[in-house]
This record gives structure tokens, sequence and C-alpha cells, in this order.
């Protein structure tokens, strides 16, 4: 279970306003300067930390936490997220048009499970499952569905 993950924008506060619109949640300010927490306030604790662009986390020096410090940054990234949402297609759809970002509904034809590619400020990509759309997902993440797609587990090279 993922309870929260952190990105960055351009616009960290109308990225989270967005986000915070299509949760049905609400936005504070985080910690860092300029940056804002979006809580939908479900059973889970879910939560997304929107930082400026550029922000990032980097490795504390011995036994000192890990700590934020502004670096150079791309415009896209590995990041993604696929996070159910209460609104409808359609609304994510509109909010996606109203504000100039890229939307996509991908069904099963194309994609293993049904979602909607929402791309924030044209560069981060969330995949949202609006009501309907969970159970698709989460019958696919199955394991016999996994090793249908993806084979047999590798063994861990950790150690």
């Amino acid at each position: 279970m993922i309870h929260h993950i952190s990105i960055d924008a351009v616009n960290p506060l109308r990225v989270a306003s967005v986000l915070a619109e299509l949760w049905n949640g609400k936005v504070y300010q985080f910690f860092y300067p300029g940056s804002y927490n979006v809580m939908p306030y479900d059973n889970y604790g879910t939560a997304v930390v929107v930082f400026p662009k550029g922000t990032a986390w980097v490795p504390g020096a011995d036994s000192q936490a890990a700590q934020l410090l502004h670096a150079t940054s791309t415009d896209l990234v590995a990041v993604h997220a696929a996070i159910s949402v209460p609104t409808t297609q359609q609304q994510i759809e509109q909010i996606g048009q109203r504000e100039g970002w890229r939307v996509l509904t991908r069904d099963q034809g194309d994609n293993v499970f049904r979602l909607v590619e929402f791309w924030l400020e044209n560069r981060i990509l969330f995949e949202f499952l609006p009501p309907g759309f969970e159970a698709d997902y989460l019958q696919t993440m199955q394991p016999e569905r996994i090793e249908q797609l993806l084979g047999s587990p590798i063994q861990s090279v950790a150690g």
C-alpha cells in the first residue's frame, strides 16, 4: 500500500489544487517553502506532496534523515502513480481540458486495465481510476494474472 508520494511541479499550488479537486480533498501548505500537501482523507492516509520544480530528496549524512534541496530538474520524470479517485471519467477529462493538460482514457483493448492518463502540467503522469475502473486494476494485480503478463518472478539479487 502506498500511502503518500511526492512530485515536483512548475506551479505547485495549481497542481495541488487540481489533485484536491479530483480527489474531493484538501490542500495544505507543507513544511518545505512553496510546497503543498494534498489530502483526500480516505481510510489509508493517502497524500501527495507537491514541491517546487527542481526540489529533490537527498540522503542525509551518517544518521541524518533525508533532506530536500533544489536541484536541476528535467521536464519529464519516471515517477508515475495509479490512483483511485471519486470523480468520474467525464469530470477528469473536463478538468484536464480546462487546465490545458493531456488526458487520455485507455480501455482494456490497449492496456491491461482501464485507466485515465492525466498529465499534470503535461509532464507528470498520473493514472486515475474513477469509480468502476478499480475492479479491473485489482483483478489484474492478482498473482496468477501478473505471472501471465510478466512471467515467473525473478530471484532476488540482493544479499
